[in-house]
């Protein structure tokens, strides 16, 4: 498996203007989110980007990439019609190779040498398969992600074969199906914003988009909770957390965390005491 396509979804209505937004990245730099997810892909080895978008927002997501323009191929989301399509509308940009997935309103800061993207890549070339990065997390959280259970990999510390797929579960669905050996209760492997898939996920979502007519909406996880009765279909914990700048202060959040992570780390904590102390005298 060679994954020199990556694909960004940045069209939804609340998620639009979020890769727009301005961050000080862990090199000290100002640069637009849009930008650092296009950093992550490209030091995974991505050659060409496809931005699926809603009409008319090319131009500030052009200035918005940076110097990394020059790989974009901007693919407009004509309809509101999920999740699920807008991945398919990358379909032609795809064609018949596997691809990155990332979605445009989450940032990640690695928690070793490599980006969390590269990792993921890693993965799914050593096995040769679909992967996606899930993250264990809270069952307070699971109104927010799709989330899987599996079975561990024998002799592979954090990686799963999945077996099961849900949409935002509620507590009770993850209690029943979602149990995985090993983590700590009340806790579940749930997306980490970032895939490796095989074009024949696209398939799938055409199949989705035909049941559902002419205007319904599809999301991703029933094509890949398809993908894991069809075909191998890992899960990987990596290194690194995933922030979601679409929930209140998750901006906020991840510029802390991407601060934290790099040069100006100390006089970021600095700042931080000295804005703890005034607050509590």
């Amino acid at each position: 498996m060679h994954i020199k396509k990556a694909v960004i979804t940045a069209a939804g209505a609340q998620q639009r203007t979020l890769p727009l937004q301005t961050v000080v990245d862990a090199d000290g730099r100002a640069k637009a989110a849009l930008a650092v997810l296009l950093e992550e892909a490209v030091e995974a080895g991505v050659a060409e980007v496809g931005v699926v978008l809603s009409p008319g927002d090319q131009a500030a997501y052009h200035t918005a990439a940076g110097p990394h323009a020059g790989r974009a191929t901007w693919i407009e989301q004509g309809e509101a019609r999920g999740y699920g399509h807008a991945v398919w509308c990358a379909r032609e940009f795809v064609g018949r190779d596997p691809f990155l997935l990332l979605v445009g309103d989450h940032l990640y800061v690695s928690g070793g040498a490599r980006r969390c993207a590269a990792q993921l890549v890693e993965v799914a070339v050593a096995e040769d398969a679909a992967v996606s990065a899930v993250q264990a997390t809270h069952e307070s959280k699971l109104p927010h992600y799709g989330a899987v259970g599996g079975r561990l990999v024998g002799g592979r510390p954090g990686l799963y074969e999945i077996t099961e797929v849900i949409e935002k579960p509620t507590p009770t669905e993850a209690e029943q199906r979602l149990i995985v050996p090993g983590l700590r209760a009340g806790r579940y492997l749930c997306f980490f914003g970032m895939h490796v898939l095989r074009p024949s996920v696209m398939d799938l979502l055409a199949e989705g988009l035909a049941a559902a007519g002419e205007t319904g909406r599809i999301a991703l996880s029933p094509a890949l909770a398809q993908l894991a009765r069809g075909e191998r279909y890992l899960a990987a914990e990596l290194s690194g957390r995933r922030y979601d700048i679409g929930v209140q202060y998750g901006l906020l959040t991840a510029q802390l965390a991407l601060a934290l992570a790099g040069r100006d780390r100390e006089e970021v904590l600095a700042g931080l005491v000295e804005l703890l102390a005034a607050r509590s005298s």
